[in-house]
């Protein structure tokens, strides 16, 4: 697909330009000659479980802000949340989170007037969304089985209502002012079926089943991020292992979408390589297809940092986007209780409902 990004003339109408592709070898197209076509990649460690930035912890549940009578003043300079799911399973635990609070969790940001976004309408500053509502921008880490599974039932597969997917689109379809948007951020070939969503019998996921998974997630609304091939601690490893990481994860997504323009990766642990500048491009040499192949992100997700500044915003950074990650001892609600706070310094992003127009907070609100 074409690559496009929207320019912004602040508070005025927003006009729309070309970009042109980084690089010497596209991995467009790649699928029909791939070297190391996601069937055939290892299955590797994902390298130990702690994190280089752990998200602050809890010190105690929080009580919801009642809502606020009468609608909120538009700011759409404010911050909106970046939010980051791993494992949703039974109990929650470090990466995880339970099925019942997954629910809870979307219950809550519909509840108090958020709207799924994706990650494009962020880049190319083309949000619209609902007068009096927020953006939220759906992440899912690491492509496990947890995140999406299928069930054959009658000889067809279908998503399971227990993994995150099939949570989240039985949400939606009861919540309709909802559309199916976030972004996956993908593993393509680690260990414990964190390739695409399962592989080899992992939690009763058949390794034929992965691109299918991709290709439903795609046709859904969702997009897809570059999460690096197994889920490397970049910060260890030299430039062209760096590289060869980033080019291989973008290979495998184009395996099983040709053509999908990748614009966004997430830092496995939070940790950056030594040469920041290869989280937004790079090229590594596929020996066995002999060609270089390229890769380019518009966006970089760190793994904590609290909610994002609004596109909108003159100090956005999308190469070093920082993220609300939700699992044990972390809380939705503070973090939605600080940015319901006008004056506060998380003071959230409210829509005046006209795509056209950039609202400014009030005098009063913008001199916290």
């Amino acid at each position: 697909m074409a690559s496009q990004t929207n320019s912004v003339r602040r508070f005025l109408v927003r006009t729309a330009f070309s970009k042109t592709p980084w690089g010497l070898f596209s991995v467009v197209g790649l699928s029909a000659t791939l070297a190391w076509p996601v069937a055939a990649l290892p299955i590797v460690r994902v390298e130990g479980t702690e994190s280089a930035s752990q998200p602050p912890k809890a010190a105690a549940a929080a009580k919801p802000v009642p809502a606020t009578s009468g609608p909120r003043e538009p700011n759409e300079l404010g911050r909106f949340p970046i939010v980051e799911w791993h494992q949703v399973v039974e109990k929650d635990g470090s990466y995880k989170v339970s099925r019942d609070r997954f629910k809870a969790e979307l219950t809550e940001l519909h509840r108090r007037g958020y709207v799924p976004v994706n990650l494009s309408e962020v880049l190319d500053k083309t949000l619209d969304v609902p007068a009096g509502k927020t953006p939220v921008l759906f992440t899912f880490d690491d492509a496990s089985p947890s995140q999406f599974r299928y069930v054959e039932r009658g000889g067809q597969l279908v998503v399971d209502p227990t993994s995150a997917v099939g949570i989240l689109m039985d949400f939606i379809k009861s919540h309709p002012d909802w559309k199916a948007k976030g972004l996956f951020c993908m593993l393509p070939a680690a260990e414990a079926g964190h390739a695409f969503f399962g592989d080899k019998g992992i939690d009763g996921q058949k390794t034929e089943w992965r691109f299918k998974k991709v290709q439903y997630l795609v046709q859904q609304g969702f997009e897809l991020c570059n999460h690096t091939l197994w889920h490397a601690k970049l910060s260890k490893y030299s430039d062209a292992v760096v590289q060869e990481q980033f080019a291989r994860g973008a290979m495998a997504i184009d395996s099983a979408m040709p053509g999908y323009k990748v614009r966004g990766m997430a830092l496995p642990y939070g940790l950056w390589p030594k040469n920041r500048a290869l989280t937004l491009k790079g090229a590594w040499y596929d020996k066995k297809g002999k060609r270089t192949v390229t890769y380019a992100h518009d966006a970089v997700f760190e793994v904590a940092g609290g909610p994002a500044r609004s596109p909108f915003d003159p100090q956005f950074n999308p190469k070093a986007l920082p993220r609300v990650p939700l699992q044990g001892g972390t809380n939705l609600t503070t973090t939605l209780n600080e940015m319901d706070k006008a004056t506060g310094k998380w003071a959230r992003y409210v829509s005046d409902g006209n795509p056209k127009t950039i609202a400014k907070p009030s005098v009063a609100a913008a001199g916290k």
